[in-house]
C-alpha cells in the first residue's frame, strides 16, 4: 500500500508544483515567442539529456503543425541560418553544448529562445527571449516525489504543449490537419 501512496502523492505534488511554476510565465514573453515562431524560416530545437527528450517531442508537434522543424545534432538537420529560430532548453542554462549552440545561433543571425531554470545563464545572454522556469524549491517532498530535474522537465513539457495548442489555434489548424502530417506508414 505504501508504494501506491508514494505514487499518488508524487503525482499530486508534481501537478501542483508544475501549475505554480507555469503561472509565473509572462504574457509579454509568451507573445514575443509566438511572434518568433511565425516570423522564422526554420525552427530548431536543442536540449541535452531529459531536456533533449522534451524538445524532441516538441519538434514532432511542430512538424505536425506544418512548421519546418529540426533537432540540432540529428544527421538530417539543415544548417541554421539568419532568419531561423533556435529553441534551447537547459535547466542550468550552463550546459556547455547548449551555451555553444546559443552563441553560434546568435552569431549566425538566428533568433534564440532559451528556456532555463537560471535567469542569468550562459544561454540567456544570447537569447532574444528567455523563459525562466523557476523549478528549484526546498520542499522536503521534492527530493522524494520529484527528484533531480523532474519539476523543470515536466514544466517545460507542459509549457511546450501549451505553445503547440496556441500555435494550433493561431494557424487555424485542427487535430485532423495535424494528423495528415503524422506518421504516414501507420494504418
Amino acid at each position: 500500500m505504501a508504494k501506491k501512496a508514494a505514487f499518488n502523492e508524487s503525482v499530486k505534488y508534481i501537478l501542483r508544483k508544475v501549475n505554480d511554476i507555469l503561472d509565473h510565465i509572462s504574457q509579454n514573453d509568451f507573445d514575443a515567442i509566438k511572434d518568433l515562431f511565425f516570423s522564422s524560416n526554420h525552427i530548431f530545437v536543442y536540449g541535452a539529456g531529459r531536456s533533449g527528450l522534451v524538445v524532441k517531442a516538441f519538434a514532432i508537434r511542430l512538424v505536425h503543425l506544418g512548421f519546418q522543424a529540426f533537432v540540432i545534432g540529428e544527421t538530417i538537420t539543415v544548417p541554421v541560418q539568419k532568419g531561423d529560430l533556435v529553441v534551447i532548453v537547459s535547466g542550468s542554462g550552463e550546459t556547455i553544448p547548449a551555451v555553444m549552440t546559443a552563441e553560434i545561433a546568435h552569431n549566425l543571425g538566428a533568433s534564440v529562445i532559451s528556456i532555463t531554470g537560471k535567469k542569468k545563464s550562459g544561454i540567456a545572454k544570447y537569447a532574444n527571449v528567455t523563459l525562466f522556469i523557476s523549478a528549484s524549491c526546498r520542499d522536503s517532498e521534492r527530493k522524494r516525489y520529484a527528484p533531480l530535474g523532474t519539476l523543470f522537465e515536466a514544466s517545460v513539457w507542459i509549457l511546450l504543449d501549451g505553445i503547440v495548442a496556441d500555435l494550433l489555434d493561431s494557424k487555424q489548424e485542427t487535430e485532423e490537419t495535424m494528423r495528415k502530417r503524422h506518421a504516414t506508414l501507420e494504418q
